[in-house]
């Protein structure tokens, strides 16, 4: 099984409703904007339970994995990426992406949110580089490459397109709205 990367942990196991949300509360009012939290619970409830508060609050409940006894919940903190202004020129539709990757063209699609929520779901042969380490990773990734840049809205994929292009890549494209909309094939940990 993949190795899921998270910023902080919370041990709720042992404790029944409401107590895992009170603790995913309390560490989520902790986390940095665009952080993931990974919540360790054993009370079967805590799954809709979590989900439905994460909605409900904004921020971006990523999935489940059950391991044995133990729900191991990720969850991402909103950073209010929606209002951001989009810059980069050149972008797509999710239905140009779909369209490119029907037409089996050469294109590396390039997926540039945590892991956590690559993992949990993400477009099949996608490429994973966190936009936290975009710049340390540049090299693998050919610059003469057509690189459609997906994220969840489009905001972070938009300042990662704008730094390939700094970086000298050619044709490099901002998918919007990203995996928030995605309606075509997916891969997901859960699938396996």
């Amino acid at each position: 099984m993949e190795t899921i990367k998270f910023d902080q942990h919370i041990d709720a196991k042992g404790l029944a409703c409401p107590m895992p949300i009170v603790r995913t509360k309390k560490a989520m009012n902790e986390l940095e904007p665009g952080k993931v939290l990974e919540v360790q619970a054993t009370d079967k409830g805590s799954k809709a339970d979590i989900q439905a508060w994460a909605k409900s609050a904004g921020h971006q409940y990523l999935g489940t994995i059950e391991d044995g006894d133990v729900l191991n919940h990720y969850l991402r903190k909103s950073s209010g990426e929606e209002q951001v202004e989009k810059k980069h020129p050149h972008v797509a539709s999710n239905e140009e992406l779909q369209a490119k990757l029907d037409s089996n063209e050469e294109i590396v699609v390039l997926d540039v949110r945590e892991s956590a929520e690559y993992v949990f779901n993400h477009i099949p042969g996608a490429v994973s580089i966190p936009i936290g380490e975009l710049e340390n990773r540049l090299s693998v990734l050919n610059n003469d490459a057509e690189i459609y840049v997906v994220c969840r809205t489009g905001n972070r994929s938009d300042f990662a397109a704008q730094k390939l292009t700094e970086a000298g890549f050619k044709q490099v494209i901002n998918v919007i709205p990203g995996m928030s909309e995605w309606t075509y094939e997916t891969v997901s940990v859960n699938e396996k």
